[in-house]
């Protein structure tokens, strides 16, 4: 039994780092004046679709003052550094 249990153990040790970043990139608004932005943001492995990164950055922007108005798109790091130009001050801000 204590064979079974380390050899889960380990299996989980090894299978944590194989977990990929998921990241979101969307455009956002402040009213009053009216100001946009496009921006990156980390969001959980779970949270690795529009609707569901919509749903974790929403209240992060909202922290900030910001509206959500779309996720662009997700992604995992491989299209990361694409799109850091981009986004300029709000890559990875929120």
């Amino acid at each position: 039994m204590m064979k079974h249990a380390l050899f889960a153990l380990i299996l989980l040790a090894l299978a944590a780092p194989a977990q990929a970043d998921c990241y979101a990139d969307y455009k956002a608004k402040q009213d009053n004046p009216l100001r946009l932005h496009y921006g990156v943001a980390q969001v959980p492995d779970g949270a690795c679709s529009k609707g569901a990164a919509s749903a974790a950055l929403a209240p992060r922007l909202a922290a900030g003052g910001w509206t959500l108005l779309n996720i662009v798109s997700v992604f995992g790091p491989e299209g990361l550094q694409a799109k850091k130009a981009s986004a300029g001050a709000y890559f990875l801000r929120y």
